[in-house]
């Protein structure tokens, strides 16, 4: 049995640009987080776009589950393009997404941006999403350590988004992974990853009943790391393989 549990939180901003949607009302089950970009503007517009394109292409059906995710953000891509044409905002309308598809015990995922997926077992983090980010180039240079992305200068520089002219799909497929390899699965905006480490997930993760709990006591957490600072706007949604 998959249960899951959506959270957002507006934080210490006027507007949540954050979007989450969790589509289960059929055999594949869909999950999708995006991060609007404040600093480019409409960043809500954004992220409500890329999750409405999803919501829409899931309703219509999975034709292949192999490729959904990338057909699937490409669509949303082209969308958001002719729609920043159309509002003559090409500077604006930017967004990061994650997507998570469950079907036929098969986890599939993708991204663009920081907003990450997180895989779980054995109440550790087995694998993370790496970010498209200045600090994330940092670390794969070996000029800076995993744990520095959260306070580094440039931890809100990324290199890829939804919005942005690209050349070639910009964003990541990860490799497949099967139900039973994995005992959770954590989708989160970067104002939520940032205010708890992966130690604090999984030590949650150990003392939890259910996924509602686990995603609200490290909500909890967030919001106490965050006492005191211009929270951003933070979102997470919570998968478990019961």
């Amino acid at each position: 049995m998959i249960t899951s549990y959506m959270y957002t939180d507006v934080g210490g901003r006027e507007i949540n640009e954050d979007s989450c949607v969790v589509l289960d009302n059929r055999e594949e089950k869909c999950y999708v987080l995006c991060d609007g970009l404040g600093g480019h503007g409409r960043g809500e517009v954004a992220s409500g776009m890329v999750t409405e394109v999803f919501t829409q292409c899931y309703e219509n059906g999975i034709n292949n589950p192999e490729t959904f995710i990338a057909d699937t953000l490409m669509a949303a891509q082209g969308m958001l393009i002719s729609e920043q044409i159309a509002q003559k905002a090409q500077d604006e309308m930017k967004t990061t997404a994650t997507a998570v598809l469950i079907e036929n015990n098969v986890i599939h995922r993708g991204y663009i941006g920081d907003s990450r997926i997180y895989v779980f077992a054995k109440n550790k983090v087995r694998e993370h999403t790496l970010d498209h980010s200045v600090p994330q180039m940092l670390v794969m240079a070996r000029e800076i350590k995993e744990k520095d992305i959260r306070n580094h200068p440039d931890r809100n520089r990324l290199l890829k988004v939804m919005g942005i002219d690209w050349e070639e799909p910009a964003y990541k497929i990860e490799e497949n992974i099967r139900v039973e390899e994995c005992q959770a699965i954590l989708m989160c905006s970067d104002g939520f990853w940032e205010l708890i480490t992966e130690k604090e997930m999984c030590k949650v993760l150990k003392k939890s009943t259910n996924v509602q709990e686990w995603i609200d006591t490290m909500a909890s957490i967030v919001k106490e790391h965050g006492k005191g600072k211009n929270m951003d706007n933070n979102s997470a949604i919570g998968i478990w393989m019961n």
